[in-house]
């Protein structure tokens, strides 16, 4: 059995770099070919002397129209490869919520409600042990409704949590850059958990009177990893 594990697991990360140089090519396929032709080309060249290139020129014997057409063909197959190229996208600024001190919780608070909640000594030492590793400070935040004992999670509390921060987030990010919210043409709302109905960009659209055409997309429910999901497909919309 784990000689069949380790043979699928290497058969996996095979395919993953099968995949990766196959994708690498077909993104660089015609830089790939035109590189060993314009080194074979240059080469050819270094090895010509000065009179052997004017003589090659005047053997040619090429008019107007066969130099327009061939300065032609190559802008136009310049302008093909830059043009499919894809057009490299950066983060030009950005913001992030900062909750209230009041909303901060030390590890002896967040321990002290974890007894009063469950008295299992077993599940106090896995908490305890999670705290310790999982590079959480004295400073991280919680959200209201867990500053409650037992904790009070509910429809309400999610959404007033969800407006507090990316309301929050976009004043602060609108009054830094000084972009108008009619300016904005792409939205994209990532959240890993909750995901309410009307969703949260349309709460953002109506709160900020967003453009009627807006392109939005709602990624809710996807766990973490779903963050890396919004970026690439801001990247892959503005591109």
């Amino acid at each position: 059995m784990p000689s069949a594990l380790g043979s699928g697991f290497a058969g996996s990360v095979r395919l993953k770099y099968v995949k990766l140089g196959y994708q690498y090519l077909v993104n660089h396929f015609l830089t790939l070919l035109l590189v060993p032709v314009m080194a074979a080309t240059a080469l050819e060249l270094a090895r010509l002397g000065p009179g052997e290139l004017l003589a090659l020129w005047r053997a040619l014997d090429l008019d107007l129209v066969h130099i327009l057409c061939s300065a032609f063909l190559v802008v136009f197959v310049a302008t093909v490869y830059f043009m499919s190229r894809p057009r490299p996208v950066f983060l030009v600024d950005y913001c992030c919520y900062k909750p209230s001190p009041s909303f901060r919780v030390p590890f002896t608070t967040f321990m002290e409600h974890i007894k009063l909640i469950s008295n299992n000594d077993k599940s106090l030492r896995f908490q305890t042990r999670i705290l310790e590793r999982s590079g959480l400070g004295e400073e991280t935040c919680l959200p209201p409704a867990n500053h409650y004992i037992p904790p009070n999670p509910s429809m309400e509390a999610s959404r007033a949590e969800a407006q507090l921060v990316i309301f929050n987030a976009i004043d602060d990010l609108v009054r830094r850059t000084g972009l108008k919210p009619k300016d904005i043409d792409i939205l994209v709302v990532n959240c890993s958990l909750f995901s309410p109905t009307p969703s949260l960009s349309a709460m953002i659209i109506n709160k900020y009177k967003l453009r009627s055409n807006i392109r939005s997309f709602n990624l809710s429910g996807m766990g973490c990893s779903a963050g890396l999901i919004s970026i690439d497909l801001a990247r892959d919309m503005l591109q």
